[in-house]
């Protein structure tokens, strides 16, 4: 069985926004500033050596504008060597490969993802996808690269309604950027009282 992990660049304030889907967004790739070698090599290691993504349709339009073309370099060599899953209603506009679209029932259908053999798969950006995945109990791991910014505007990672749950630090690792990387266990849902 595979695991599901959620990566996401946030900031302090919890904004995964890096562009203006909308044209409204005033911070286009926030998180440049801080990007070193020791970041990279910590999020490369985070993603693992072989592992496939799942995509919403609207990153992976960002995306496969991208990093197809990007030149080669272990992230992008990885990136485009992964199948891609793609929630879309739209299979037939799908490019960038190797790629199967995830049919209607999202929660079915990645369940049936997860329960075959092959590499983690790995959900960034995606915003929609995260509360049900984590609702359905999908998600193993949430690994956040948190960015000492505050944008005070912008697409947040959890919306709201999303269910409430606990989570169980696995590691950190504090950049010299200020960039601090944490891996979490999804663990039970949140008890109220």
């Amino acid at each position: 069985m595979r695991k599901l992990k959620l990566i996401e660049h946030i900031s302090l304030d919890g904004v995964i926004q890096v562009s203006g889907d909308d044209g409204d967004f005033p911070y286009r790739d926030w998180t440049a500033p801080y990007r070193t070698p020791a970041g990279r090599d910590a999020l490369l290691a985070a993603h693992g050596e072989r592992f496939d993504l799942l995509l919403g349709r609207r990153t992976y339009g960002s995306w496969s504008g991208y990093w197809p073309k990007a030149p080669s370099s272990p992230m992008a060599d990885r990136l485009n060597a992964a199948t891609k899953f793609i929630a879309t209603h739209r299979p037939e506009s799908l490019e960038w490969g190797p790629f199967e679209g995830v049919g209607p029932d999202i929660v079915e259908d990645i369940g049936r993802v997860k329960s075959q053999d092959g590499p983690d798969l790995i959900l960034s950006g995606s915003s929609t996808l995260t509360s049900t995945l984590l609702e359905h109990g999908l998600a193993d791991e949430v690994i956040l690269v948190v960015y000492p910014v505050l944008l005070g505007t912008g697409k947040r990672f959890f919306a709201e309604g999303t269910p409430a749950r606990s989570f169980e630090l696995v590691s950190t690792n504090a950049m010299p950027s200020g960039i601090i990387l944490s891996t979490y266990k999804v663990a039970e849902p949140l008890k109220a009282g």
